[in-house]
C-alpha cells in the first residue's frame, strides 16, 4: 500500500490507484458501519426509541468536526455525513418528512438538505397539514418555516402551534437563493413568474437585470418554474431544486436584493428531544391580565440568567386583545435554571406551553 506521505512525488496514474484503494475501503467501511445500523434499528424498533433522535445527530456532526483535520472542508464533510444519516434511516425504518409542498419549494430544499435523499418527502398543502400529518402519525416528522430573517415569523405556524399537540425537536436554518429559470436565453423571457413576495426580494435586480418583462404572480415558486417547463418565452425565480425538478436551467443565479436572507425551520415530531448542552427551548404563553404581567415574566428569566434569542407575538383569538408570546431560550427544559424559571413563569402566566427543546443550529446548511 502506497505511503500517503509520499503523494507529491507519485505520478497521475499511482495517485489514482491510491485514490481507488481508498474508496474501496471506504465503501467496505461504510457497509460495515450499515450492519451496525441495523442492528441499532432492530433496538429501537423494540423498545420504541424513535428512530430520528436529534441529539445524536447533533452529537455525530460535532464529533466529526473535532476529528477532522483537513483538508475537507466541514460542511462537506457534514453534507456527506448527513446523507449517511438518511441511508441509515432507511436501514432502520423508512421515515416520511411532511413539508410545505408543492416539490421544488424552499420547504422542500430544506427537508432535503436536513434528512436527504433516502428518506420519503411527502409535499402537503398548507402549513396546518403538516402539524396534522404529524399529530395523526400518518407523517413521521414534519418541516415548517417559523421565521425569515427579512419578513420576520410565519404567522400559520404560530396558529398551528396554538392547536396542535407536537413537539420541535430540531430547527434548521437555509439560506435562501433565488434564482432565474428558463429554458430559452434571457433576451428571449417576456414573462417571468413567482411568488409576489419572491418578486419584492428580487425588486433592484429586476428592474436592472431584466427590464421590460411581465411579471406573472402566482401561488408558489414551483408552480412558476411548472409553467416555465411547459411554456416558451417565459421564465421563473425559484431555487435550484425547482430547477433540477423541472428541467430549467438557472439563467442568473443569486439575484435576491439580500445576499444575508435566511429562514428558519421547525422539524415538528411526537417525542421530545434529549439534552445536547447546546440547545434551545421554544415556549408559548398568555399573561395575567394585569398591569405590567409581561414584564414580569421577562423580569423571571433575567432573574434566572436565562437568554432570549427571540420573541413572537399573535392574538390569541379567543379574546379581543389577548396575545400569546412566543419566545425561544437558550438551554434545554430539563436544564436546572431554565426548568426554575419556567416554574416561576407559571405564576404570571395565564396559559404557558413548553413547544419543546431541540438542539440549537450553528450555521445554516
Amino acid at each position: 500500500m502506497a505511503d500517503d506521505k509520499n503523494l507529491d512525488n507519485m505520478d497521475l496514474s499511482a495517485l489514482r490507484a491510491r485514490i481507488d484503494e481508498l474508496d474501496r475501503q471506504i465503501v467496505d467501511l461504510l457497509n460495515r458501519r450499515a450492519e451496525v445500523v441495523v442492528a441499532v434499528g432492530k433496538t429501537k424498533q423494540s423498545d420504541g426509541t424513535p428512530i430520528y433522535a436529534p441529539d445524536r445527530e447533533q452529537a455525530v456532526l460535532q464529533r466529526l468536526a473535532k476529528l477532522n483535520q483537513g483538508p475537507l472542508p466541514q460542511k462537506t464533510l457534514q453534507a456527506i455525513y448527513r446523507e449517511l444519516m438518511s441511508g441509515s434511516f432507511a436501514l432502520e425504518k423508512p421515515l416520511r418528512i411532511g413539508f410545505l409542498g408543492p416539490e421544488g419549494s424552499f420547504s422542500h430544499l430544506a427537508s432535503m438538505r436536513k434528512f436527504g435523499a433516502s428518506v420519503e418527502h411527502f409535499p402537503l398543502p398548507d402549513i396546518r397539514a403538516v402539524f396534522d400529518e404529524v399529530a395523526r402519525g400518518h407523517c413521521d416528522l414534519g418541516l415548517v418555516p417559523i421565521e425569515n430573517s427579512l419578513g420576520g415569523g410565519v404567522i400559520e405556524t404560530m396558529d398551528s402551534f396554538l392547536e396542535s399537540d407536537v413537539h420541535i425537536c430540531a430547527e434548521v436554518v437555509v439560506e435562501i437563493h433565488h434564482n432565474l429559470l428558463a429554458n430559452c436565453p434571457p433576451e428571449r423571457i417576456k414573462l417571468v413568474a413567482s411568488k409576489p413576495e419572491v418578486f419584492a426580494q428580487c425588486r433592484n435586480w429586476l428592474s436592472t437585470g431584466l427590464t421590460g418583462v411581465e411579471l406573472i404572480p402566482v401561488a408558489s415558486s414551483s408552480k412558476a418554474a411548472e409553467m416555465a417547463s411547459a411554456e416558451q418565452n417565459m421564465g421563473a425565480i425559484g431555487s435550484e431544486l425547482a430547477a433540477e425538478l423541472y428541467g430549467l436551467k438557472i439563467v442568473f443565479a443569486n439575484i435576491e436584493d439580500h445576499a444575508n436572507n435566511q429562514t428558519r425551520f421547525f422539524v415538528i415530531g411526537r417525542k421530545p428531544t434529549g439534552r445536547t448542552g447546546a440547545d434551545k427551548t421554544s415556549i408559548l404563553f398568555t399573561t395575567q391580565h394585569k398591569s405590567g404581567a409581561l414584564a414580569e415574566v421577562l423580569n423571571v428569566f433575567a432573574a434566572h440568567d436565562v437568554n432570549l434569542t427571540s420573541i413572537d407575538n399573535r392574538p390569541s383569538k379567543r379574546r379581543n386583545w389577548e396575545y400569546f408570546f412566543f419566545v425561544d431560550a437558550e438551554g434545554h427544559m430539563e436544564d436546572e435554571h431554565l426548568r426554575a424559571a419556567i416554574e416561576e413563569m407559571r405564576e404570571h402566566c395565564h396559559e404557558l406551553h413548553v413547544l419543546g427543546s431541540f438542539p440549537r443550529a450553528s450555521e445554516a446548511i
